[in-house]
């Protein structure tokens, strides 16, 4: 039986700490090192999950990457640290699991992605919402529902609201994500319009020009697709309507995900039947699609875990596949300081 796959996790933040926990629990995995600048933190991850003597626990990451026989790293750290961390780790001839978004800019998430095949190691990127049931089911259902006319998508609560990134880059990406994988298309065109209100003086990036207006709390975005379809986005983190929901509307019926429905998955089925200059609804009905069980991010670390032993590339989350989402949230991101203006988004 091969030896467990030896990793250190960088960040033991909210997810972090998941991470953490998932990579602990597999029996193919062994956790190494736990880094994180806040010692406090540590000190509560260390008594959370009884950490002992074996694993090295320290704020440095340039000492957790020197460790002798460290195989892979999984970064959970704010965005604007994941350029340097995850070009350090491939460097150092890592593998690297690196949590959504990539980085804040499409050029170095490009660099990231070429450097990682030039080092001969994989890059795969957090989307947990790629290996959640309800989206995998998902995708075989959209060619049911005939002809696709639009879709829309809500995701808003009160908090948490960062101070690294506004909500467009902390909520639209798991969306984008979902709607790109039920397509097979990315989207050509963006737009975006923002509001803020918490934090019009925050300055969380001092390499990036993202947010020279504040941090959006609120975003209404829109993709267009190659194929003329458009989809809307409403993000906001204070909105004490809480809302994760997603419809796909065509012509025979609507594909609904909602994560705070008793029934997650959902079609509700009905058309028109042309009579005379009138139009009549029919064949209405709702249908529960029975899902698997399981925890997304399990299957996360699963399939990083797989790519990691075979050093091959992710056919689900790929560097690339980062670097495409990245991409669209800077597009987005310029549309939102030009007033709104449509942007165009080439091939990588």
């Amino acid at each position: 039986m091969k030896k467990p796959t030896r990793i250190a996790v960088f960040g033991v933040g909210r997810w972090g700490t998941h991470l953490l926990r998932n990579f602990l629990e597999h029996a193919e995995a062994e956790v190494v090192a736990v880094v994180d600048p806040c010692a406090e933190q540590l000190a509560i991850a260390a008594q959370r999950f009884e950490l002992d003597d074996r694993v090295f626990v320290t704020t440095q990451w340039q000492d957790a990457l020197e460790l002798s026989g460290l195989e892979a790293v999984a970064i959970a750290t704010p965005a604007k640290t994941h350029y340097a961390l995850i070009t350090a780790a491939l460097k150092q001839g890592l593998h690297v699991l690196a949590e959504k978004p990539l980085t804040l800019s499409t050029a170095e998430s490009v660099q990231l992605c070429r450097l990682a095949a030039e080092q001969h190691r994989q890059l795969v990127v957090d989307h947990t919402y790629l290996f959640h049931p309800a989206v995998l089911q998902g995708r075989g259902l959209v060619e049911s529902l005939g002809d696709l006319r639009y879709a829309y998508a809500a995701r808003t609560h009160l908090s948490p609201v960062r101070q690294d990134v506004d909500a467009l880059w902390d909520l639209a990406i798991h969306d984008i994500a979902i709607l790109n994988y039920w397509l097979t298309q990315t989207p050509c065109e963006v737009q975006a319009r923002g509001q803020v209100w918490l934090q019009p003086n925050a300055l969380p990036c001092e390499s990036s020009n993202l947010f020279p207006n504040g941090l959006a709390d609120t975003v209404w975005a829109t993709l267009i697709y190659p194929s003329g379809f458009q989809a809307t986005l409403h993000l906001s983190w204070l909105n004490s309507d809480k809302q994760r929901r997603m419809c796909l509307v065509g012509e025979q019926g609507s594909l609904i995900f909602d994560e705070l429905a008793a029934e997650p998955l959902m079609i509700q089925w009905g058309q028109f039947e042309r009579q005379g200059n009138r139009f009549r609804p029919v064949h209405q009905r709702q249908e529960a699609i029975k899902l698997s069980s399981g925890e997304p991010l399990n299957q996360v670390c699963e399939h990083f875990l797989a790519c990691v032993r075979c050093n091959q590339p992710s056919d689900i989350s790929p560097g690339w596949l980062g670097a495409e989402l990245v991409q669209i949230l800077v597009a987005l991101s310029e549309s939102m300081q030009q007033g709104g203006r449509v942007m165009g988004l080439a091939k990588l």
